[in-house]
């Protein structure tokens, strides 16, 4: 299984996927909408022979009385692929994807009252807390639960990562080997020696030894 930034190629399979899924469905120019104002925003899931199984339509949401958030508009995963943990990898991709290009600090969705696996996969799995009850919310009236999810344990689990790596890459920068210095650079007399061993990337010690700058 392949997860990957969905692109435009992709939003047909993706509307085919949630009329398969979902009873709550859209137009494709609302697939276009989403792909081409939020790029960076929606995800696919992909089998081995490249055929899409699921897919995340997300979004961010322009309030500007509101710190920025973004919400999920469809989730769908199709039932042959079900318990493979495909909806929380996409839901978790889409998340850290509005916190690393829009700083999101939370994300909402809709969810049918009666749909307990959802409820289930983002009460107890994502971390979704029940923020209001949306009376008939859907076409058929059926109320929704409003749900939001906190991504700022996220966005500081993902800048721990980023500075430890920088960290590492510093460290391996620091203890490189030191590049071969010619004995002639080495010998060379005066200010045209420590220039080329200073080009090298080397400092000589006491001693006689050298140390990678």
């Amino acid at each position: 299984m392949n997860i990957r930034n969905a692109r435009p190629e992709d939003l047909m399979n993706m509307q085919h996927c949630n009329l398969l899924c979902l009873p709550e469905n859209y137009q494709m120019k609302y697939y276009f909408y989403h792909g081409l104002s939020w790029p960076q925003l929606s995800y696919i899931a992909e089998d081995e022979n490249g055929k899409i199984v699921g897919y995340v339509l997300a979004k961010m949401e322009e309030d500007p009385d509101d710190v920025p958030h973004g919400h999920i508009t469809s989730l769908a995963v199709k039932r042959s692929h079900r318990r493979l943990g495909l909806a929380q990898k996409l839901m978790d991709q889409a998340s850290r994807a509005m916190i690393e290009n829009f700083n999101a600090k939370y994300v909402s969705l809709h969810v049918r009252k009666s749909n307990r696996a959802a409820l289930h996969l983002y009460s107890n799995t994502l971390n979704f807390q029940i923020s209001e009850v949306e009376p008939k919310y859907y076409a058929d009236g059926e109320d929704a639960y409003a749900m939001k999810r906190d991504l700022t344990q996220m966005a500081e689990e993902g800048a721990t990562v980023y500075s430890c790596l920088a960290g590492c890459l510093t460290i391996a920068w620091r203890l490189r080997p030191c590049p071969f210095v010619p004995a002639s650079a080495e010998a060379a007399p005066g200010a045209k020696g420590q220039e080329q061993a200073r080009r090298a990337g080397c400092h000589r010690e006491q001693g006689g030894g050298q140390r990678c700058l």
